[in-house]
């Protein structure tokens, strides 16, 4: 069974004007991407800043969206580390505190060996009975899961499934070829299509934060095979995911989200504000789709 299938939402986390997480924001953000047809929550990843959340913070912010969720659609919690004593911690925490599933990330700094690497997913894997995902962003990591890793992690039952954001379709296409029992996302928004064409059970997705509905339609209309009307929307809003990335994600999907009246506050060092040049292009952008 793939934990979910369609548009997950890597959810911001909010902050409120002194900088602390707001809480009862993020639990309507929940409840909104929900009522918007969004397919998964996915909590302290990389767009939710979770590299300067604590420890309380952190927790907190996976039982608050947990609660938010009721159980309407499944909670993936953030607790990957480069330290692996940490993330079994933290994944410890996040399934005693229900989430559905955890998200992993390769080791950032570190740079893991391929063996480090199996042992470090697999230390993870065996502290508890949820499943994982496993999460190969080399581009922020400086260390990306070789196929030979991945066929051997994927025999593991607790590691289901992957969120591919190498860019390289070429290798994930081989993950797919090569690896039957992983469920393979994509994790990069303009790769959702053709991630999907490969066999991908959806997309973890920035762009959802913005348009949760029309990312899960992409998804929903392919599975029905409804090709055309997927790609039309794909190819549609496919600026739109680019845009959300003129700068470091999660800078302008948070700024989005404000000029949409979100109210998702500023971010935290050292992640700054858009500069005035790409706000106000932003901005523009947000006009052009009808969502200011």
């Amino acid at each position: 069974m793939s934990i979910f299938t369609g548009a997950g939402v890597a959810v911001v986390t909010p902050f409120t004007p002194d900088n602390k997480v707001n809480y009862e924001k993020l639990a309507s953000l929940v409840d909104y991407q929900i009522k918007k047809g969004t397919d998964a929550i996915i909590i302290c990843g990389t767009t939710g800043e979770s590299s300067t959340l604590t420890d309380e913070e952190h927790t907190k912010a996976i039982e608050c969206a947990i609660k938010a969720a009721a159980g309407r659609v499944p909670v993936i919690a953030g607790t990957g580390s480069n330290d692996t004593d940490y993330a079994v911690w933290l994944t410890k925490e996040a399934k005693d505190l229900g989430a559905d599933a955890v998200l992993s990330v390769t080791p950032y700094y570190n740079k893991a060996s391929q063996a480090g690497l199996a042992k470090h997913f697999t230390k993870i894997a065996d502290s508890v009975d949820i499943p994982m995902i496993l999460y190969n962003v080399p581009s922020r990591t400086g260390c990306n899961i070789a196929l030979d890793t991945y066929k051997e992690l994927a025999k593991h039952r607790n590691i289901v499934a992957t969120k591919e954001a190498s860019g390289n379709i070429s290798a994930i296409a081989s993950i797919f070829a090569e690896c039957h029992e992983l469920d393979v996302y994509s994790g990069n928004d303009d790769q959702t299509l053709p991630i999907l064409a490969l066999g991908g059970k959806g997309v973890i997705s920035v762009a959802s934060n913005v348009i949760p509905a029309e990312m899960h339609n992409i998804c929903d209309l392919y599975f029905k095979g409804e090709t055309e009307k997927a790609k039309e929307i794909f190819f549609k809003y496919l600026k739109l995911m680019n845009d959300l990335f003129i700068d470091v994600n999660p800078i302008p999907v948070k700024c989005a989200l404000n000029y949409m009246g979100f109210d998702v506050g500023d971010l935290r060092l050292p992640m700054c504000e858009l500069s005035e040049k790409n706000a106000e292009y932003l901005k523009n952008v947000l006009k052009s789709y009808s969502l200011l």
